[in-house]
């Protein structure tokens, strides 16, 4: 089902390992605000990854002008090991030599999506919404109702503590309540 769809977004870094996700990918929306985009980065294995390798572009859910506001900075023992809150310059130069299209989402985008799960004022710097949840929302935004068929598969609602995961998969249930996305079981 999966290799059949017209377009197929993926999330981070997607494991196809297992047989059950398809192969086809043409989008993949990562962050690239986080310690774990700089452990993939350094790895020369993490090019190897079958998704990355299909994807035509990488989209990055978080613009640097809301990670230098929002995210959390690291502290001075983590800036002398290396750590930093922005790894979007990094992403764009390995990805671009590897030949991905990349396409940062626009601070509005966040922003609005932060609205939507009801993160509000100083919340914004403790609570953040997923790539997952960003990606769902671009899908839903650019690709009518009319024209497009939308199912999410593999969906998890887990990952970094700091994500609003409960009112992230109310809002996924809601849309399904409504008919515009289902789940591939």
């Amino acid at each position: 089902m999966v290799d059949d769809a017209q377009f197929v977004m993926r999330f981070n870094e997607p494991n196809l390992a297992s047989g059950m996700s398809g192969t086809r990918t043409d989008m993949i929306m990562m962050a690239a605000s986080s310690k774990i985009l700089y452990r993939r980065l350094i790895q020369p294995s993490f090019f190897d990854n079958a998704a990355l390798k299909a994807a035509k572009v990488l989209m990055l859910a978080y613009h640097p002008n809301i990670i230098r506001k929002y995210h959390p900075k690291p502290n001075i023992f983590q800036r002398l090991q290396g750590r930093r809150a922005d790894w979007t310059m990094q992403a764009i130069d390995l990805m671009g030599r590897a030949g991905k299209e990349i396409r940062i989402m626009p601070p509005q985008s966040y922003l609005d999506g932060c609205a939507e799960l009801g993160i509000v004022g100083g919340q914004m710097r403790k609570l953040f919404p997923s790539t997952g949840f960003l990606g769902i929302r671009y899908v839903l935004a650019n690709f009518p109702a009319s024209e497009w068929d939308v199912a999410l598969c593999g969906f998890s609602w887990e990952g970094w503590k700091r994500h609003d995961w409960v009112n992230e998969r109310v809002w996924v249930e809601n849309k399904i309540a409504n008919d515009r996305v289902s789940l591939l079981v």
